[in-house]
């Protein structure tokens, strides 16, 4: 037991490490794709690597798991990320950024009226989100003057809540016991389905010819094979292992990790307010589990 929660740690910390560096990926695509051609393209792709790797089908669901399985691509790979998107175009970066962050919060809220006995939450897990928080403000804003979108910021705080419900029902759906390369499969597929709406009214006109170039191709394939099949099949495992509070506080590391990338890739100075959030979000980080940890060890021994 104590080995799967290990590697459930071990997972979740792989998953945030390649999501907290796919916005140098996406800024590149972005100069020949729009960003709902990114997102159909790179999930279309990680469903083919999954299929292809695992082309055993998922049999023996009823009506009540297929529906929960379509819920969850709709939170989790259409709405997630179109709401994203779409801020993205009222706001600024930095602004959806922290605010996306605040996903363990409406996580840890949702979980614990959907799952009351198994996710409990304590005072280090709010003591951790309150630093972590900071710690974002000063990476994103640092000394500059923070700029209210309520448009842009609202719909970030919708991305957050709905990927709230994406880890509530992943959670639901790892109790059906199914292997996780199967049960991602199915979420990318219903995803992919929910997304052919937006398509028509995004006016989804990708130019593929432009795939000819290994910058795009190789970053391309970097979302679909790395941040889409290999992330969503880790985190859905950690999910599944730690539970959905204790996975969804790594999201905090994400605007670290991009930063980092940022410095290493695009050579972007790190600023002193950066490097100190950068320690507010891992002492939040270091909370949220800590204590956590440490009440399950208390209730096993008692």
């Amino acid at each position: 037991m104590e080995t799967n929660r290990s590697a459930g740690h071990l997972t979740a910390l792989l998953t945030i490490l390649i999501w907290g560096t796919t916005f140098t990926s996406t800024k590149i695509l972005l100069g020949a794709f729009a960003p709902v051609e990114i997102l159909f393209l790179r999930f279309l792709l990680g469903l083919a690597a999954l299929t292809i790797l695992f082309p055993r089908r998922l049999r023996g669901t009823n009506s009540r798991q297929e529906t929960v399985f379509a819920a969850a691509g709709l939170c989790g790979i259409c709405l997630y990320y179109l709401l994203e998107n779409i801020a993205l175009t009222y706001t600024l970066a930095a602004n959806a950024s922290v605010i996306v962050s605040s996903a363990p919060f409406f996580t840890a809220l949702l979980s614990r009226v959907c799952f009351p006995a198994e996710e409990r939450l304590h005072p280090g897990f709010f003591a951790g989100f309150a630093a972590a928080m900071a710690g974002l403000i000063l990476i994103n804003f640092g000394g500059a003057q923070v700029h209210l979108n309520p448009m842009g910021d609202l719909l970030a705080l919708l991305a957050a809540v709905v990927w709230a419900f994406y880890s509530v029902l992943t959670r639901k759906i790892s109790s059906f016991g199914y292997p996780t390369i199967l049960v991602t499969r199915r979420i990318f597929f219903y995803g992919l389905l929910w997304m052919l709406p937006a398509l028509l009214f995004f006016h989804f006109h990708p130019d593929l010819t432009l795939l000819a170039r290994p910058v795009y191709l190789g970053n391309l394939v970097y979302l679909g094979l790395g941040a889409s099949a290999l992330c969503f099949v880790t985190w859905n495992f950690s999910v599944k292992t730690l539970g959905t509070v204790k996975t969804s506080v790594y999201i905090y590391l994400v605007p670290v990790i991009t930063i980092v990338a940022s410095a290493v890739v695009l050579h972007e100075t790190l600023s002193p307010s950066a490097i100190a959030g950068t320690a507010l979000t891992l002492t939040g980080l270091f909370f949220s589990q800590k204590k956590g940890a440490k009440r399950t060890k208390e209730k096993k021994t008692s």
